[in-house]
């Protein structure tokens, strides 16, 4: 669709770096600019979508959590406004190692989105403006500003681009089709072109959202509560933990059944994604109703969370039944699951399609190879979740704002965070289905604990400019603290006494036939550091999250140590730097598919050239005899 506008004119104020989209991801982006001295606007097709959660009501869970935990730890928002605005909260994964611990918390979705928007407005040196931006104006290859479908420009620069599942949406349930952005907002329209014009590859992706459903409706009694944690753990490393403790408000979990599947198999033939009205592909992880119904015949049912939307509405969602159905459909299905025979709808399913990138277009640093001065971050790189776009946001934001300064931009890579794991991932690896985080993606994810996110990024957030000091004196503290407790418990010795003998039999640990250090205990998979106070006569009081750190570096310090060492080799491959002129054609020995690819992406080490899909080992090892000899030449 083409633009045309009658008068074109330049606003007169000018700014460093313009954010497009005021989603998760333009929110972060915004605030890291702003913070870093960046005179930046935020552009936003509707006020009423800044960090708008138009899909499930939460933040965090498995490994999601550990992302927001990042972002925190590097000076980010979102820990800090869910921490305000959560009605539910819970560690999952508990029965589990600490590597897959990962919090997550319930949203009160209009009480999240107005907090950040009041963050975002009271930001000095942050401008939000409702606006559709039409155009990125270039010149020789920079970014120099943006047009907005008034005809305005404004000047800037480096821009963001956050458009989250806005550009040509089209929201989808059965014959119904109508072009607009999540929740009935405004769609842009002809950004994609613009960018298209810019010689950027464009995708077509899916998402879509459950019904829902008026909690008055609902039949509890049929259902299983679902409570919070009795202590609540805060997101961020700022918040009080005493500050969050509060009365919560219950999820509930139901499943479909075989009269559920049932009536989705006999409309099939209606379900958009199996008639052929819906092409994209969908997000493999989080798939719809149908899908699931589908793709696991041999399940007799499916799990169905039912969550408050927030303590001022009577919307619940609910979880697990995603779906683009017809609505007579989806009222059939709704009410075959237990609780919800009398089930009102006050928000259909959906899906939704979308324009977005491959983000193999993008630097490790989330700018455009072919345009100095673009970023990207959020779903329009093919990622899906809140907290996914949150981390690119701010990393965005981060490298924008370095830029302008003259300073070396931020690059986290696989060891150091799930952050580096995600942009490594989207920037590296083609992918034809929205990406989303887990755990398994995270090849040291032992280190890369959500429990000591600000062990591993404060610094960094500090040297960049988003952490005070006063924030980095007391991580400095908290690291004494550790090390110094470490280092007491591994020369505290308890003998065999009864009390000691008794302690451990109340455990189910093995009774002592000599004496042991605390560090020993510690060790057995029966036993952690609190549980053993009544034997540490002389412990130092310390707070709560110091010893946490104490008793996980202690238990799993063997395995801590073995992954650290392989961290070490990679990061020799990491700093093996590839020359941003090297012409791979001249790599003899180089297979046709490596040079292509490795043309195409152009990666900055070798350590990222191992991992871009269709260049092997092989190649690898000729293109570091290639580089030796350019060295030495």
């Amino acid at each position: 669709m083409k633009y045309s506008v009658n008068s074109v004119w330049e606003n007169k104020d000018v700014y460093d770096v313009a954010v497009i989209g005021a989603g998760h991801a333009g929110c972060e982006a915004a605030l890291a600019a702003a913070r870093l001295g960046m005179r930046t606007i935020v552009f936003t097709v509707s006020m009423e979508s800044v960090a708008m959660m138009p899909c499930n009501p939460n933040i965090g869970g498995t490994s999601k959590g550990h992302l927001v935990k990042e972002v925190d730890a590097l000076g980010g928002e979102m820990g800090k406004v869910i921490d305000r605005t959560f009605i539910q909260s819970k560690m999952l994964n508990r029965s589990k190692g600490p590597a897959v611990h990962s919090l997550r918390a319930q949203a009160d979705k209009q009480e999240y989105s107005k907090a950040m928007r009041m963050v975002l407005e009271n930001q000095p040196g942050l401008d939000l403006k409702q606006a559709e931006v039409v155009d990125i104006l270039v010149e020789d290859g920079k970014v120099t500003g943006v047009q907005i479908i008034s005809g305005a420009i404004y000047r800037c620069k480096a821009v963001i681009l956050c458009t989250g599942t806005y550009l040509k949406a089209r929201c989808i349930y059965g014959d119904v089709s109508i072009e607009t952005g999540p929740n009935g907002l405004q769609a842009s329209t002809y950004l994609s072109d613009c960018m298209k014009k810019l010689g950027v590859s464009m995708y077509r992706f899916k998402t879509g959202t459950p019904a829902r459903i008026d909690r008055r409706s609902i039949d509890f009694s049929k259902m299983e509560e679902q409570k919070g944690d009795e202590r609540i753990t805060p997101f961020s490393f700022t918040t009080d933990p005493e500050s969050v403790q509060r009365e919560q408000i219950s999820c509930w979990l139901t499943y479909t059944n075989e009269k559920t599947h049932e009536i989705i198999r006999n409309n099939l033939d209606r379900s958009p994604l199996f008639s052929g009205a819906i092409e994209e592909t969908g997000p493999r992880y989080c798939p719809s109703i149908e899908d699931k119904v589908v793709k696991f015949a041999d399940k007799n049912r499916h799990q169905v969370f039912i969550e408050p939307e927030g303590e001022y509405t009577n919307e619940m969602y609910i979880g697990g039944m995603s779906s683009s159905l017809p609505e007579d459909v989806q009222y059939e299905m709704y009410r075959s699951v237990p609780g919800l025979e009398h089930a009102k709808i006050v928000r259909n399913a959906y899906a939704i399609e979308y324009d977005c990138i491959d983000a193999r277009q993008l630097y490790p640093t989330l700018e455009f190879r072919k345009v100095e001065g673009l970023y990207s971050a959020g779903q329009f790189n093919g990622s899906s979740g809140y907290e996914e776009a949150a981390a690119q946001g701010l990393v965005a934001g981060i490298n924008a704002a370095q830029k302008i300064l003259g300073r070396e931009q931020l690059i986290l890579d696989r060891s150091q965070a799930y952050i580096g794991v995600l942009i490594d991932d989207l920037v590296t690896k083609e992918s034809h289905e929205p990406y989303r985080m887990m755990t398994s993606r995270a090849e040291y994810r032992l280190l890369l604990r959500q429990d000591n996110a600000d062990q591993r990024l404060t610094k960094i957030g500090y040297e960049i400019g988003l952490v005070s000091e006063e924030r980095y004196e007391k991580l400095l503290e908290k690291e004494k603290m550790i090390a110094s407790e470490i280092e007491r418990v591994e020369h505290v010795n308890v003998g065999t006494s009864e009390k000691v003998q008794n302690l451990l039999i109340q455990y189910g640990s093995t009774p002592l036939n000599s004496g042991a250090t605390i560090a020993d205990l510690i060790r057995r998979p029966e036993l952690h550091y609190n549980i053993l106070a009544p034997i540490d006569e002389n412990r130092p009081q310390i707070p709560e999250e110091v010893a946490e750190q104490v008793d996980i570096n202690i238990k799993y310090d063997g395995y801590i140590k073995r992954q650290m060492r392989q961290v070490e080799q990679f990061k020799k491959m990491e700093k093996k730097k590839i020359p941003e002129d090297i012409d791979y054609n001249d790599v003899k020995s180089l297979r046709i598919e490596a040079v292509q690819k490795l043309s195409a992406q152009r990666p900055v080490s070798i350590g990222q050239a191992s991992r871009i899909s269709g260049v092997s080992p092989a190649d690898i090892s000729v293109l570091l005899v290639y580089l030796e000899s350019m060295r030495r030449a």
